[in-house]
This record gives C-alpha cells, structure tokens and sequence, in this order.
C-alpha cells in the first residue's frame, strides 16, 4: 500500500470554505453584511493578510461585495448566472468543456423547457413569446443584434414558462456561451439574413406547438433545429453525440442532409 503526499491547505481557502458554506446552507442571505475585517480577523485567528486575501477571492468569485470606506463588513450578493458562465467559460478554456458538450447539453435544456412549456404556459407567457417573435420579424435586414437579442429573450420567456429555475438559469448561461464561442463564423456568414427567416419559422413553429400543448412535438423542433443550427460548427467525428439525442428517423434524414444544409 501506498500514501500521497500530503499537501499544504492556505487558511485563506478554510477562510472562503466557511463562508461559501454559511451561505450555502443560509445562515447567510443575500443583504446579510460581514463583520468587520478586524472582527473577522479575530473570529478566525488568522492574520489581516490572511482575511483579505479570503475576501478578495470571494469578491472576485461574486459571493461578496465590498465597497472603500464602508463602515459596515462586506455585503452577502444574491446568486448572479454571471458566476456560474464565469466557471463554465473557465472550464472551456482549459479544455474540460468542449463545443459538442454545450451544445449536446443545450439540446437538452431547450427540449425539456419546451415540453414543459408545452404544458404548463400561461396566456400572459403565450403573449409574451408572441412578442419577441414579433421584434425578430421587424429586425430582419435592419438590425442584426436586436434579431439576436429577441432570439434570446423567447428562449428565455420558454424556460420561464417551464416553471423550473435551473433550466432558466443554465439555458442563459450554455445559450451565451456557445454562441461566444461562434460568433467570429456566424457573422462571417454571406447567409445570415437566409439564417434569420429560417429561424423565425422555427420560433413560430415552436410557439404553434406550445400554444396547441404539444410537448413532444415542442421537444422534438428543438433537438432537430439545434442539431442543424450548429452540426456544421462542431468536429465531425464528435457529431455522434449529437446524434444520440435525435429520434431515430430525425438522426438518419440529418446523417443524409448534405454539409451546410438544413436539416
């Protein structure tokens, strides 16, 4: 039998454990303050160095906010989906996340929130979908990022009509993300107003289906639309992945379509 070697942990990170943890479990909400640097110093028996340090991380990572010359310790922030893009985007970057991963997971968020919407919409939701289908259309030709930014927001009004917030939060987060990651390609792209009527007809008929009930139907237009939109972005060796999430039928017309072409 053999042991590792045993490493070193700095106070600060026992420092951020405590805290992140407090906050995990609420003893410490959004709005709650901080002792001072100088109780915190005390409390903890570490040095001032040592706390700043702790304090400056969790700062960085969103957990707090501390402003120069406020009497009070540092504020508790409510939970932000920016932090959560922040470590998925570190991830990528050192290649624990790859392209196919998102959007195989994002095939996988739009198509529960459409089942889910499917059933559990509102009228109010319904017009709300309507309406940012409406701001596609009239941005066609004129204005690029006002089409991409209603885009977001149907998305965005499907998740929330699927009642469950960690679809609504990851949908934000893996949407932005892998679209970060091709945007330099889709504006290059000599099609992109082809693009944005294609897209538009499948938002109408996506809202056509939620609004009939339709969530097989609602789930089904997701994986297929996503799997043509981005296929073609992704190595094709790793396109089995993608595959997979189809139904049988939708996987062999896409293994036939020809590079490039919907699908």
């Amino acid at each position: 039998m053999s042991f590792q070697q045993v490493q070193t942990v700095r106070l600060s990170e026992r420092i951020i454990e405590q805290i992140e943890a407090a906050v995990a479990t609420g003893d410490l909400l959004p709005g709650a303050r901080l002792p001072s640097e100088r109780e915190l110093v005390t409390q903890f028996g570490a040095s001032r160095s040592t706390v700043r340090e702790a304090l400056r991380v969790l700062e960085s990572n969103g957990v707090i906010r501390s402003r120069h010359g406020d009497p009070r310790g540092p504020e508790i922030l409510p939970f932000s989906s920016d932090r959560l893009a922040k470590q998925m985007l570190m991830l990528i970057h050192v290649e624990q996340l790859n392209l196919t991963e998102l959007v195989s997971f994002r095939m996988i968020l739009d198509r529960s929130a459409n089942l889910l919407a499917a059933r559990l919409r509102t009228e109010d939701e319904l017009a709300a979908m309507e309406q940012r289908i409406e701001q596609m259309a009239a941005a066609i030709g004129a204005d690029d990022a006002s089409f991409s930014e209603a885009d977001f927001a149907f998305h965005e009004e499907v998740a929330r009509a699927s009642r469950n917030r960690l679809i609504q939060v990851c949908t934000e987060v893996v949407r932005g993300v892998v679209l970060s990651l091709i945007s330099d390609r889709i504006t290059r792209s000599d099609s992109s107003t082809e693009l944005m009527h294609r897209s538009l007809q499948h938002h109408r008929d996506v809202l056509a289906a939620i609004r009939a009930g339709d969530g097989p139907l609602a789930a089904r237009m997701a994986q297929n639309s996503l799997y043509g939109y981005y296929a073609d972005y992704v190595d094709e060796s790793e396109r089995t992945s993608l595959l997979a999430l189809l139904e049988t039928d939708d996987a062999a017309d896409a293994l036939e379509a020809e590079p490039g072409q919907p699908r």
